[in-house]
């Protein structure tokens, strides 16, 4: 038992680290299984953290424990996923009761740090889903942490193993197109997924950092990977013109207003039972509303955003967040010396779609391990030549097929090394929402931000 989790301790520190250095097989037998406790039941958590773990790698984990403040969710979560283990609302029992080898936290935001850093001061590994956090206090309070700790964070970046990212990032580092200049980067959050986030704790500032740390901290991190540097500076511009105070109208939530027959935003949370058994039924415990109201005062994060950012290598980022858009989907295009390289995702235009707008987000999260589905394009155009067309093998569900890859790699054996660097630590974590917390400070302040005077983080010309 103890061989075995030397073993894991070892390859969960390589992989915080991005190690270059081949990561060798868990090899957990029956009796010594990794030890998983889980803090956050709410929806990513007991799906993709909770229910997929316990169906697809119960052979070599095991939860010993479940938290969360929330009892009525705690329970539910436990009977979900499937997890027999104790059900605590206390995280330090639980840890001092279960003694985990890795707890993975996937509570609200603005309190990822007080359950990493206490965590790993109690000798735990830690993963994380995205954001690390919510502001340069807290960020640098976490990165002291695992230093003096001595234990690993590893922040649960998906995007980065969808095949199509991963194509992206393969053709960049070939040099296809040259010296990597500057980039596009525009993201469309469409009036079903975009609204939901003003719908729930996300809308405001000090739950969620806004929708540059929560929702951009996933760009960013693709955009810092993508072009192999780290961040120097940020100049932005960002509103709230749509939500919020915006709305011609507003009620206590969606199921009670009086406003349901003239409303577009109108969502009935009644009509799917499993929202309706994991939040609505659960209220009554700690206030939380799931079907809030959009146009609600106390909203106060932005709904469009863009902004410039220098990077250590002096590639520079041009870079759009819209909440409001009537499709979902990304646009990116890298300018190089020797050409162009273009790319997207959903955008409705470019082909025939048969998905609807409303289901787009359900789709995406599924976890159904399907077969690909489909061929996706980017397009390389050399200078004073024809360009491209360069088609990847897709799938749909489970974020493009990156959400089965990431746990994959964390918990089966991996033989060779990742030649993509895919796997994130601590500081990828960082430099990512380092980006939104500066793009935040400079709309307040209406300057520039320069990431090294946030954290003693210096950023690196080279990221790896």
């Amino acid at each position: 038992m103890k061989s075995s989790r030397r073993k894991f301790l070892t390859s969960i520190s390589m992989l915080a680290a991005s190690s270059a250095m081949p990561i060798t097989q868990f090899d957990f037998g029956m009796n010594a299984k990794l030890k998983i406790a889980l803090v956050g039941t709410g929806i990513r958590g007991i799906t993709f953290w909770g229910k997929r773990l316990v169906d697809e790698y119960s052979d070599i984990l095991e939860f010993v424990g479940l938290c969360d403040i929330n009892p009525g969710r705690l329970s539910f979560g436990k009977e979900y996923t499937g997890a027999n283990c104790p059900a605590f609302t206390n995280f330090e029992k639980m840890i001092q009761d279960s003694k985990p080898d890795l707890v993975i936290v996937t509570t609200k935001d603005s309190t990822h740090h007080e359950f990493i850093i206490k965590a790993m001061e109690m000798g735990c590994d830690v993963l994380t889903e995205k954001p690390l956090t919510t502001d340069e206090n807290k960020c640098q309070a976490i990165l002291d942490a695992e230093k003096k700790s001595g234990k690993n964070l590893i922040v649960g970046f998906n995007y980065r193993w969808s095949p199509y990212s991963t194509k992206i990032k393969q053709l960049l580092a070939d040099n296809t197109i040259g010296k990597l200049t500057s980039v596009d980067f525009h993201w469309y959050l469409n009036t079903y997924h975009g609204a939901s986030y003003f719908r729930r704790w996300h809308g405001q500032m000090e739950s969620s950092g806004s929708l540059w740390v929560h929702k951009a901290t996933h760009h960013f991190d693709l955009l810092n990977w993508w072009i192999n540097s780290e961040p120097s500076e940020v100049f932005a511009f960002g509103d709230l013109e749509f939500y919020g105070k915006n709305g011609p109208f507003r009620g206590d939530n969606c199921r009670n207003c009086k406003h349901q027959s003239k409303c577009d935003f109108y969502w009935d949370i009644s009509k799917n039972q499993f929202l309706t058994d994991l939040y609505t039924k659960n209220e009554k415990y700690d206030g939380y509303i799931r079907d809030n109201c959009l146009f609600r005062n106390e909203i106060n994060i932005y709904d469009k955003m863009s902004a410039q950012v220098k990077y250590q290598n002096k590639v520079q980022l041009n870079y759009s967040l819209t909440t409001y858009s009537p499709f979902e989907g990304w646009r990116v295009a890298f300018n190089g010396t020797e050409g162009r390289l273009e790319a997207w995702m959903d955008i409705p235009y470019y082909k025939e779609m048969n998905i609807d707008q409303a289901e787009m987000h359900e789709k995406e999260m599924e976890q159904n391990n399907g077969e690909t589905e489909h061929y996706e394009p980017i397009i390389v155009h050399k200078l004073w030549k024809d360009f491209e067309t360069v088609m990847v093998e897709m799938e749909k569900s489970g974020h493009g097929g990156g959400d089965k890859r990431l746990q994959d790699k964390i918990f089966r054996s991996v033989n060779s090394v990742d030649p993509f660097g895919r796997t994130a630590g601590s500081r990828d974590g960082a430099m990512s929402v380092l980006i939104g917390i500066a793009a935040r400070k400079s709309i307040e302040t209406g300057s520039a931000v320069k990431i090294k005077d946030l954290t003693n983080l210096q950023p690196r010309t080279v990221r790896d």
